[in-house]
């Protein structure tokens, strides 16, 4: 057999491979002039006059989706401050400005336009960066870079000013950002902060522009910030917002079930409410909240929860918990707030001091919602009593490479309780490598007959007992231990992963959101990436990984294997095909001869006799079976004002309502389209079907669409439908099942906003649903809301 040599691979690579030059780039500081009686008016209305004194710059040099190349249009930048405000004027120059994209959107809500900004590092220490981009006509996002997470959250707003405008040869943006919105060092003289200017141009490319030299071999984006040397005078003042919110509404609700129907129930709602923002130093930030209102303005995306056997997700929206909310993050997601439904009250405080960073929460809520994990399936029960909840979260940066940190949750309520303590470290030995390493303890006490609550109907019957039952026991109280370690590897040309957590039997963490416990996972994959300039493709890359999961007993859960191959190229389009093995087990069987234990549950002294680990044992009660699932996803933006995405995906899958193996497809089809710069409509369809033993056994459908009419920078009308539908054959379940379920969800809403703090809107809702005891989608739940907030800033 004739063996390829590897030097004539490479020759071969490098023969076909096209040539490309790296622009110079300079990442020498930025020294920022200082002009305390400059006042620049921001109207997108650029005079040199205005702007004189400046410091001015270039951005030319495209690091996304090719490597540190020539930009293909110019970018200028002017610069200064006056001590309390930085200033920065964007001139874009573009060959075509008809093909300029801008569209007048909600906040955050623009990606996809054209787009300026500027990232600032105000520790200089890469670990937080904030985020200021705005689209040729002045609309705003903003946010924060979490370098410890590697993830980017929209979800902090500041009150800052932007304009633009289009012009014959391209776009203007002006911004100004008071500096007492942002936390920073206290130190006299001269600060030094990092700082990165860029430049979205999209086209048949999304073009990322900086002045910036960027190393595809370091992982750490932060750390390739530049420099920017000034702000001798800057300081936060007293940053104090106080914002009262005015909340009134009126809703009615109706057992539909019931024969006849009943009336409706009317209920209404005034109320007055409080948050205040104050910026006690520049490295500290305080939030309280009292008898605050949580109504979402954005409905969430729905999700079809059908052959799941674990709790779905859902990502927080209201203001008071997004705010900062990164200083809390953790490898383990130990503080997830949607936890919390409805409080009287909330109080944060996060800072910065040196190397220390520290958030503390701490808040009530009017019912105590739990998420009961397992290793083959979760549930969520809710307490009808009030509850107490606080975190703290402390990290500790030893220098640029290690950073050390702990964090504790504690959540009360009658005959309950839950506190978790834990300890972490992220280490990067080099600047392509990262390590984080997570321990925890976790100490619980369950109400008595919290087991009642998550009983399918009789807990004094077999049929009705489930694992989440089981989890609850132990009147004692439990607790366990959890450990996770990852390991990343980033360079240009390849990446690797790998991973192993534990979380014990016991271990519970009820204000994060972990759905799994009684289970061990390692994992273990990487890929290899090219690059092409030349051809409609940019990125293509292989990926794989193995990974097996485990009870704490050794008993296998899961196996699997997974290999992709996924392209990117002109238009925004992604192409990713591949697919996975996965050896799994199915449902849990508790047989006949435990019901003499079972039967008892209700006896004082139950517990006792009662043989939990082995009913929870993986070993003779659960069948392995052997999926085997490919998918493809395709998305593509072919115009400016058209993005569509799809995914399918066939293949053979656990039936767990059934405990079979069935065939199972989904697909999902996502478009939007943006009519003019005002309109947006967005159109999302799932489909989910599953076929065993030579018949159907469900078909499930979900409709999310959405118009929004962007009336100008503050204000917007939004309509929201939602639609589920889901089908069973009855002839082929074992236990007996709804043939049909719909429901229907609408939402009208009106929004003005002049800022993030001060905004007003007033909305619609209405839900209906039916079922094999409703003959029709009928409603069941009526409301209309009003709502007002106004900030009162020093």
């Amino acid at each position: 057999m004739q063996h390829f040599s590897p030097s004539l691979l490479l020759l071969f690579w490098l023969l076909i491979s096209p040539s490309t030059s790296a622009v110079p780039s300079s990442n020498s500081p930025i020294l920022l002039p200082f002009s305390p009686e400059h006042r620049i008016v921001i109207d997108g209305e650029f005079t040199a006059e205005e702007w004189q004194g400046a410091t001015l710059l270039t951005l030319h040099n495209v690091v996304k989706p090719f490597d540190n190349t020539q930009a293909p249009v110019d970018t200028t930048i002017y610069t200064l401050e006056s001590g309390d405000t930085l200033f920065v004027a964007f001139i874009a120059n573009d060959p075509e400005p008809g093909s300029i994209r801008a569209s007048y959107r909600d906040r955050d809500s623009i990606w996809g336009d054209d787009l300026v900004g500027i990232k600032l590092d105000t520790y200089n220490d890469a670990r937080l960066a904030y985020q200021f981009f705005a689209n040729p006509l002045g609309i705003q996002s903003d946010g924060i870079q979490n370098e410890m997470t590697g993830k980017e959250s929209d979800s902090w707003n500041a009150i800052w000013q932007s304009k633009g405008q289009i012009t014959a040869s391209g776009y203007i943006v002006e911004i100004a950002i008071p500096l007492h919105i942002l936390n920073f060092a206290k130190q006299d003289g001269e600060k030094t902060w990092g700082v990165e200017f860029v430049r979205f141009y999209p086209r048949e490319n999304i073009y990322r522009i900086t002045h910036l030299y960027n190393d595809r071999d370091n992982a750490c984006n932060l750390c390739q910030l530049g420099k920017v040397k000034g702000f001798h005078q800057a300081t936060q003042g007293q940053n104090l917002a106080v914002v009262p919110t005015i909340v009134a509404g009126k809703s009615r609700e109706r057992d539909i079930e019931a024969l006849p129907i009943e009336a409706w129930d009317y209920s209404s709602q005034q109320s007055l409410g409080f948050d205040v923002k104050w910026g006690i130093t520049p490295e500290i930030s305080l939030q309280a909240t009292l008898n605050p209102d949580f109504s979402q303005v954005e409905s969430d995306t729905g999700q079809l929860s059908v052959n799941n056997t674990f709790a779905l997700f859902f990502p927080e929206r209201r203001p008071f918990f997004v705010e900062n909310a990164d200083y809390f993050t953790t490898n383990y997601n130990l503080v997830y707030t949607r936890n919390i439904n409805a409080p009287n009250y909330g109080l944060k405080l996060t800072g910065r001091q040196d190397r220390h960073s520290l958030g503390v929460f701490f808040a009530d809520d009017a019912t105590t919602n739990l998420l009961i994990p397992g290793n083959l399936s979760s549930d969520i029960v809710e307490l009808e009593q009030t509850s107490h909840n606080f975190s703290a979260r402390y990290r500790y940066d030893v220098n640029q490479n290690l950073s050390l940190g702990s964090i504790t949750t504690l959540r009360e309520s009658d005959g309950y309780h839950n506190y978790v303590n834990g300890i972490d470290a992220k280490y990067t030995p080099t600047s392509s490598d990262e390590i984080k390493i997570q321990w925890v303890h976790s100490q619980t006490q369950y109400p008595q007959h919290l087991y009642q609550a998550l009983c399918d109907d009789d807990c004094n019957k077999l049929d009705d007992l489930n694992e989440n039952v089981l989890r609850v026991l132990g009147h004692d109280g439990i607790s366990g231990n959890a450990f996770r370690v990852q390991y990343a590897r980033d360079t240009e040309g390849y990446y690797v992963r790998a991973s192993h957590y534990q979380n014990d039997a016991n271990f519970r963490a009820d204000m994060g959101f972990v759905s799994r416990a009684d289970r061990e996972v390692s994992v273990i994959g990487g890929g290899l990436i090219w690059r092409d300039e030349n051809h409609w493709f940019n990125y293509m890359r292989v990926s794989g990984d193995w990974d097996i999961h485990k009870n704490n007993a050794g008993e296998l859960i899961e196996k699997e294997r997974e290999m992709y191959f996924r392209v990117k190229g002109k238009y925004n389009t992604l192409i990713d095909v591949g697919g996975l093995i996965r050896d799994r087990v199915g449902v849990r069987q508790f047989s006949a001869d435990m019901a003499q234990d079972i039967i008892h549950m209700n006896q004082p002294d139950w517990t006792e006799t009662l043989d939990i680990n082995a009913l929870l044992a993986i070993q003779d009660k659960t069948q392995l079976f052997r999926e085997d699932f490919k998918r493809i996803v395709f998305e593509t933006e072919p115009t400016g004002n058209v993005s569509l995405f799809q995914y399918a995906g066939q293949g053979k899958q656990i039936d767990f309502s059934n405990n079979r193996l069935g065939d199972q497809f989904r697909s999902e089809t996502r478009v939007d389209y943006d009519w003019g710069r005002h309109i947006r409509v967005g159109l999302d369809y799932e489909y989910q079907s599953l076929d065993a033993e030579g018949d159907w056994v469900y078909v499930a459908k979900l409709v999310d669409a959405r118009m929004t009419y962007q009336i100008n920078a503050q204000q917007f009308i939004r309509i929201v439908l939602s639609l589920s539908d889901i089908e069973r054959n009855q002839n082929n379940y074992n236990d007996a099942v709804d043939a049909e379920y719909q429901d229907r969800g609408v939402q009208l809403l009106y929004s003005y906003k002049v800022n993030p703090l001060t905004k007003f809107f007033v909305g619609y809702s209405d839900a209906a649903y039916r079922n094999d005891n409703v003959a029709k989608v009928t409603a069941n739940e009526q409301s209309l809301f009003m709502k007002f907030s106004y900030a009162w800033q020093q």
